[in-house]
């Protein structure tokens, strides 16, 4: 098995694709919005402590299981085990596991497709290519189906080229050009009329609401989820990492990061929705809620895009390539879940296994195209509201319960040798035997409450 297995050559290699995946289209048009409409800075906070209360030390019950197994989620939580019920147990969430980190891939191919849609409009009416930006504009089952096809490739193409020529290569590549266009975007967006107030709205906190659970619990799952926790995709990332690699400290940075760019996405998205208000666009919904979700990235900011003239086309280009860079980080990770197992427990060449597995989920992206109203809401329901917690829950039992506290310490001072010793180990293994899993629960009660 281990002539198979790749590994990330350098830390900063692991920490842009473990960023990478955690950055996705739910960071950029999620967190910005909820902090909006929860208390400005008052959720900010909440969430910036949560990230590290709550997100990091579940984060590192995948990084520790991953190194240690140095195997694909089924494998590793499978060998966790030391009898029968418990093995079977593993190997069952393991599976569970790729099976939701493939279907969200799955709508997730179909969104992003919008992303490149969005972002080839403007780019060929740019060059002259009017009737490819005419066709890319109007929405149609046809234009679905090419543009998510082409997402998937390239997810595909990634993947099948390993973990340190692909995966790592690609993130590191990407993930800077992330970096200065959402900068480039915060520096323009923020010398427009009606950035200011739209400042005060995401940063200025009421601290009365701190004490609502409502928001704490919103924050509380934005925390856990930015982070690409509960599938498994960070656990096959840590199975890449060096021995000598510090995972707590891997971890810190990782989710110092990532809670680092939902920050600063907001300072782009918040001002960029109330400049969008001051030509004239609606960003309040019926219930006077902001908008968010594809209500945001397909109708606000395409409609401000449209008041700036020539200055919204490279807007609208720069934004939705950000967009589109933010989804392939993310979709590289998910498809690397089901091909990790398949390369590792059968006979299947990585190119061969990305290939198979990436048609088989496009399947299923081309079966929910064509039945949007029914299929669509409902696996998004399925995976990321009900299925993501549980399976959050489980990591944390499985190395909280059920691996060895000796191995647990053994892997964690492979990086770390005086770790024994440190404040993370005398709080971090109760913190991950019992708080998380009931403070992941409450959220998963919270979000199916309401």
């Amino acid at each position: 098995m281990m002539d198979k297995r790749g590994q990330f050559s350098s830390k900063i290699g692991f920490l842009l694709a473990a960023v990478g995946s955690a950055v996705g289209l739910g960071n950029i048009w999620g967190f910005p919005t909820q902090a909006a409409s929860n208390g400005g800075g008052a959720f900010v906070l909440a969430y910036l402590l949560l990230a590290f209360l709550l997100a990091y030390p579940a984060l590192m019950a995948e990084l520790v299981i991953g190194r240690y197994a140095r195997a694909n989620i089924v494998t590793a939580l499978g060998d966790l085990g030391k009898q029968p019920h418990t093995r079977l147990l593993g190997k069952a969430v393991g599976y569970y596991g790729v099976l939701i980190a493939s279907l969200i891939l799955s709508f997730y191919a179909i969104v992003a497709g919008w992303m490149l849609a969005e972002f080839g409009q403007p780019l060929t009416q740019l060059i002259g290519w009017h009737s490819a930006a005419q066709w890319l504009a109007q929405e149609s089952i046809l234009r679905n189906l090419i543009v998510a096809l082409v997402f998937m490739a390239l997810t595909i193409w990634i993947v099948a080229r390993g973990v340190e020529a692909g995966i790592e290569a690609w993130s590191t590549r990407l993930m800077p050009v992330l970096f200065v266009i959402l900068l480039g975007l915060i520096v323009y967006v923020l010398f427009q009329p009606g950035a200011t107030q739209g400042l005060r709205t995401y940063l200025v906190p009421d601290f009365r609401q701190l004490t609502d659970p409502a928001l704490l619990l919103s924050a509380m799952g934005q925390a856990f989820f930015s982070l690409s926790l509960g599938v498994g995709t960070m656990l096959i990332y840590g199975s890449y990492l060096r021995k000598q690699d510090s995972l707590p400290r891997l971890g810190a940075a990782v989710t110092l990061m990532d809670t680092g760019i939902a920050f600063t996405a907001g300072l782009l998205i918040i001002p960029a929705m109330y400049v969008a208000q001051h030509h004239g666009v609606p960003i309040y919904g019926e219930g006077g809620e902001l908008l968010a979700g594809p209500g945001l990235i397909f109708q606000v900011l395409p409609s401000l895009f449209d008041t700036m003239g020539t200055a919204g086309v490279g807007l609208s280009i720069a934004f939705f390539a950000l967009m589109s860079i933010a989804a392939l980080t993310s979709s590289i990770s998910m498809l690397e879940a089901p091909v990790s197992v398949t390369v590792e427990r059968t006979q299947l060449q990585r190119p061969g296994a990305a290939l198979a597995i990436g048609a088989a989920i496009f399947v299923v992206s081309v079966l929910i195209i064509f039945n949007m109203e029914t299929l669509f809401g409902f696996i998004i329901s399925l995976t990321t509201e009900y299925s993501q917690p549980l399976l959050g829950i489980a990591l944390c039992i499985f190395v909280g319960w059920i691996m060895h506290r000796n191995h647990v310490l053994e892997e964690l001072k492979a990086g770390h040798k005086d770790i024994e010793h440190s404040v993370f180990w005398k709080v971090w293994p109760f913190y991950v035997r019992v708080i998380c899993p009931v403070l992941i629960l409450l959220a998963f009660v919270q979000s199916l409450r309401g």
